[in-house]
C-alpha cells in the first residue's frame, strides 16, 4: 500500500502574507520568498540525524493553545534562550514560561497575526534511541 512519507508542507490564511513573511523573516531568522519559506530536511538531518517532524491531532477541548486557533505550529530552533532573548528585545512576549523535557526545551510566542506558536530546541542527543 502507498502511503504518507512525511509533512510536505504547512499552508495557513493570514490576512496580510507579505507581512507575515517579513515578520517571521525579521523575528525568527526565516528566509522567506514569494512562496514562503521552504526547510531542506537534508540540512537539519547533518546537524541532527535523529531529526524528525511530529502529526499529533489534538482533542477539541484542549488547552494547549487557544480556543479560537485550530493548529499550532511548532519551529524547530538551534538556541532558544538566545532567541528568546532576542525577541524581549524586539518586543515580542514570551508566553508563559519556558519549560524543559527529556527531549528539549520550549517556549511560545504570539506571532504579528496573534497565532500561538511553539518554539523547540531539541536536545542534541539521540533521544529516539532511548525508546
Amino acid at each position: 500500500m502507498a502511503k504518507v512519507t512525511g509533512l510536505g508542507g504547512i499552508f495557513f490564511v493570514c490576512n496580510d502574507p507579505e507581512r507575515t513573511k517579513q515578520w517571521y523573516q525579521k523575528h525568527l531568522g526565516l528566509n522567506t520568498d514569494q512562496y514562503g519559506c521552504t526547510f531542506f530536511m537534508s540540512e537539519e538531518v547533518k546537524r541532527e540525524p535523529k531529526a524528525s517532524q511530529q502529526w499529533s491531532p489534538f482533542p477539541a477541548d484542549t488547552t494547549y493553545y487557544p480556543k479560537d486557533q485550530k493548529f499550532m505550529i511548532n519551529y524547530r530552533v538551534d538556541n532558544l534562550e538566545e532567541l528568546l532573548a532576542d525577541l524581549q528585545n524586539s518586543g515580542i512576549q514570551q508566553e508563559g514560561d519556558m519549560q524543559e523535557f527529556d527531549y528539549g526545551k520550549f517556549a511560545w510566542i504570539i506571532d504579528c497575526d496573534g497565532r500561538k506558536v511553539e518554539l523547540w530546541e531539541p536536545k542534541q542527543e539521540e533521544l529516539f534511541e532511548k525508546q
